[in-house]
């Protein structure tokens, strides 16, 4: 296990956070296949996760 190394995780709500590279990911959380530095996977989650509201409310009010 490095700590400088993050993998990126996504739960059934499409909310994204970071997880240290090597560690077991926690339930209801999935990888999603970007692994780096803490840098380059926040940047990565900045360009996927452009709406923060969790995926039950977007489908309440239709968007």
């Amino acid at each position: 296990m490095t700590a400088d190394l993050y993998t990126v995780v996504v739960n059934h709500e499409e909310q994204y956070s970071i997880w240290a590279a090597g560690r077991a990911i926690p339930n209801g959380w999935r990888e999603v296949g970007k692994t780096g530095s803490k840098e380059d996977c926040l940047a990565y989650i900045q360009t996927e996760w452009t709406d923060m509201r969790p995926l039950s409310l977007r489908g309440e009010l239709g968007g």
